[in-house]
């Protein structure tokens, strides 16, 4: 019988990571420039291990072949077959991410065989003077954007969002976009792994290097309409459903609670995610329990109508899903 499932993370050095994933939540890090931790993956090669139960050692797609969709649901099944639809992810801006745009789904077919990348951001903890890059301030041309790329001026056409904990960014394909230094997120995001960077502030490797642009490719990408109000609004409300993001790749909510909750999930046909901001909590579902702790992210198979959560302390956590 399947039960609520968690997966060893896998962990990311990058050029501009740091430390905050292993002192914020945990993760045990070897380097300084621990940059994201996947956190639930079925990117080939990359595929997210379990942790727990009887399934402990077996990867997701493994899981899928076997459970099919009585794991990630009947709809999930007959439309993703053993990819699993989305990559969640912590990642730790020690210093500015390059600006780069992810293709959508037509052209990462055509291109790179690969889903496009819409994905979202909640921030987790911002330094001071912390903000994001998100989009274009005015509509733009092409030539307008390649005079600017070629004057290192690009970073003035683009919008800078100041940023605090809590904010919600929902980055569809197409939208440029950047983390900047001192911010911590978490990202949901489709499985894919494909990248444009469009600028990477001139930066060189240990080689004295600069790492390569793909601005020929991102050109047919970018979205250069102005991007107004990239922040989502939402209120939050303690020991009831807030709903942040909804799109035709996933569903996230949060859920704030210092009391015990049940989650019927009898109607949505898909996997459920639950990712673990702040506290931690006891997930019960059949005759299973399994405590999920912060910086956690567990996986509910969707043969699993229902589920308790049970908070040993005020939590937060996303609740993520496919409609």
């Amino acid at each position: 019988m399947l039960y609520p499932l968690k997966f060893s993370p896998i962990l990311k050095d990058k050029i501009w990571g740091g430390t905050k994933l292993k002192s914020i939540f945990g993760k045990e890090a070897t380097t300084e420039k621990l940059g994201e931790s996947w956190e639930l993956s079925g990117i080939e090669g990359e595929e997210s291990v379990v942790s727990n139960g009887f399934l402990e050692g077996n990867n997701l797609t493994e899981l899928i072949e076997i459970y099919m969709g009585d794991l990630v649901g009947d709809k999930v099944y007959d439309s993703f077959g053993l990819s699993f639809p989305l990559l969640f992810k912590l990642i730790d801006a020690n210093e500015n991410l390059s600006i780069q745009v992810h293709p959508g789904d037509e052209i990462a077919a055509e291109r790179h065989n690969s889903f496009g990348k819409t994905e979202m951001w909640i921030v987790l903890q911002a330094d001071k003077n912390a903000e994001l890059i998100i989009g274009f301030t005015n509509d733009c041309s092409k030539d307008e954007y390649l005079e600017a790329l070629d004057t290192d001026k690009v970073e003035d056409l683009l919008q800078h969002v100041p940023v605090k904990t809590g904010d919600v960014f929902f980055i569809p394909a197409g939208l440029v976009h950047a983390i900047g230094k001192g911010v911590v997120v978490a990202e949901i995001q489709q499985s894919s792994d494909i990248t444009y960077r469009i600028y990477d502030f001139k930066r060189v490797d240990d080689n004295g290097n600069e790492r390569e642009l793909h601005t020929d490719q991102a050109l047919d990408v970018i979205d250069f309409t102005a991007s107004k109000n990239p922040k989502t609004a939402y209120t939050p409300d303690l020991n009831h459903i807030t709903p942040l993001v909804s799109c035709d790749y996933f569903t996230t909510n949060m859920i704030q609670f210092d009391q015990p909750l049940t989650r019927n999930y009898g109607t949505i046909d898909s996997f459920v995610a639950y990712m673990c901001l702040e506290g931690s909590f006891i997930v019960e579902a059949d005759d299973t329990k399994v405590i999920v702790n912060k910086g956690d992210t567990i996986l509910i198979p969707a043969c699993i109508n229902e589920v308790g959560i049970i908070p040993d302390t005020a939590s937060k956590l996303l609740e993520v899903y496919i409609v």
